[in-house]
């Protein structure tokens, strides 16, 4: 599983021209699943993203957590992170998990970070989305289990 996490000022997802999801300050989580991924992992991982330090304290150190920041959550689906890019110039999907098991762990995923109390806003799983945002940094990290 993997989640390729930005510290944002802005961030939304657009489907057929219709903003779906959208937030303010806050992390903007790209989330792909491998055909190894089960729950555990899925509930595993929306703890680290929750957890992980990366917002500025009143020293300007990378300390606080995105809650302790005030800030939001967006969480969009996008199996290409999970891509084979190791030889040719075409990405393999070889190694992405069959989306009936990607949706059902990517919901789990988001339904940890609501238990959290975060509000969560999601793309549409399988759909042509367009995501804008404003990368705060920038600060981008992946985070995979």
């Amino acid at each position: 599983m993997i989640a390729l996490i930005q510290r944002v000022n802005q961030a939304s997802v657009t489907v057929d021209k219709q903003i779906i999801g959208e937030i303010g300050k806050g992390l903007l989580v790209f989330l792909a699943i491998e055909p190894e991924d089960n729950e555990a992992k899925a509930k595993r991982l929306a703890e680290r993203v929750a957890g992980y330090r990366i917002f500025s304290d009143e020293n300007d150190k990378m300390n606080l957590n995105v809650k302790q920041s005030g800030g939001e959550i967006l969480v969009v689906s996008q199996f290409t992170l999970a891509a084979d890019t190791n030889s040719g110039l075409r990405p393999s999907f070889s190694t992405v998990a069959n989306p009936e098991l990607s949706n059902t762990l990517y919901q789990v995923f988001v339904e940890k970070l609501r238990q959290q109390g975060f509000k969560v806003p999601t793309g549409e799983f399988g759909a042509d989305m367009k995501v804008a945002l404003i990368n705060d940094g920038p600060v981008t990290f992946t985070l995979t289990i």
